[in-house]
């Protein structure tokens, strides 16, 4: 949350803030909803003063509430990438420190994308060396 959407953070290369703000405030929502978890609270009173981008209402209006998927647009170094998450969250597991643990992972939306995540994987790759007979 506070990575997404804090004007320090990964906010201003956004290329879709508004609707991504949207769609993480209202996820937080109904987090709050169904747990009723303060500090969950307390974070959705911290992100709902960060600045409002332009074009985003400055209410605390949330995203749609049946949208499928919210895509998460990104400007990077290669370009814009558009990406959408799934979340696993455990929620009774045998081991306690794994009890209510989220994982999200972001998937590349569209052929470009997928593209430049692969040539930028490529680049990360350790180098083999062959070894010598």
């Amino acid at each position: 949350m506070r990575l997404s959407l804090h004007p320090q953070g990964l906010a201003p290369r956004i290329a879709n803030r508004p609707e991504w703000r949207a769609h993480l405030l209202a996820r937080l929502r109904r987090q709050i909803d169904l747990t009723a978890d303060a500090v969950r609270v307390d974070l959705m009173r911290e992100a709902l003063e960060y600045p409002v981008p332009a074009g985003a209402a400055p209410s605390r209006n949330m995203a749609e509430p049946d949208a499928l998927l919210v895509p998460f647009k990104i400007v990077t170094r290669v370009g814009l990438l558009s990406l959408f998450t799934t979340t696993t969250v455990f929620g009774t597991p045998v081991d306690i420190t794994l009890s209510e643990l989220a994982l999200e992972t972001f998937f590349p939306a569209d052929a470009e994308t997928a593209q430049a995540v692969r040539r930028l994987a490529g680049e990360a790759a350790p180098q083999r060396v062959e070894a010598a007979e």
